[in-house]
């Protein structure tokens, strides 16, 4: 059977009993999701998937920003997407649903916009595949992680995340082509697309 996290820097995915940490307000201080909206570029109508939603906190908070977007929140763990979909039902926000990983066929190649927040350093190889196929040809992935470059009072540990060079390595390796690189506090935001741009 393949490994699906082979090429993950982390050893274990996010424990869901850690949950809580992922709706904690301060996060939006470090990362504002303004700020991710703009980085993601979308236009009217585009669907957008937040790759690995955790709790749904960034996608409720674009799909509020942004109700001329679809949003899809994904995530193959079932504890953190009953999370989600939970928080969606008080949410009253009808361009957001959360979507299993079984339901990646019927997306997949129609996707114009991803979102990968804080999972990069969990992704196994084939996962980033699987990533790079739900793209539209001129489709776009924001990946966002913690940088492993700085020193830092949130996140993992360094050792278990990509520098930026090593992040923009293993982007190319697994067929994304890189865009644009922004920097936070504490995290890198590397704008990349699925084939080589002309």
């Amino acid at each position: 059977m393949h490994d699906h996290r082979s090429g993950a820097k982390q050893p274990h995915p996010f424990n869901p009993a850690r949950a809580a940490l992922l709706d904690d307000p301060s996060r939006f201080e470090y990362l504002p999701p303004t700020a991710l909206i703009a980085l993601l570029d979308l236009n009217v109508s585009d669907t957008l998937v937040d790759f690995g939603t955790g709790t749904g906190t960034y996608a409720i908070a674009i799909a509020r920003a942004r109700p001329d977007v679809q949003v899809l929140a994904l995530d193959e763990n079932q504890t953190m997407l009953a999370l989600t979909q939970e928080k969606l039902r008080s949410a009253s926000l009808p361009n957001v649903t959360a979507v299993k990983t079984s339901d990646i066929d019927s997306i997949r190649a129609r996707v114009d916009r991803i979102l990968a927040l804080n999972v990069f350093h969990e992704l196994g190889d084939h996962v980033l595949v699987e990533l790079r196929s739900l793209l539209n040809p001129q489709g776009r992935a924001l990946i966002v992680d913690w940088n492993g470059d700085v020193d830092r009072p949130h996140g993992p540990p360094r050792e278990h995340t990509y520098g930026i060079d090593e992040a923009r390595q293993r982007l190319s390796a697994n067929g994304f082509t890189e865009l644009a690189l922004t920097l936070f506090p504490y995290h890198y935001a590397i704008t990349v697309a699925a084939a080589p741009v002309s």
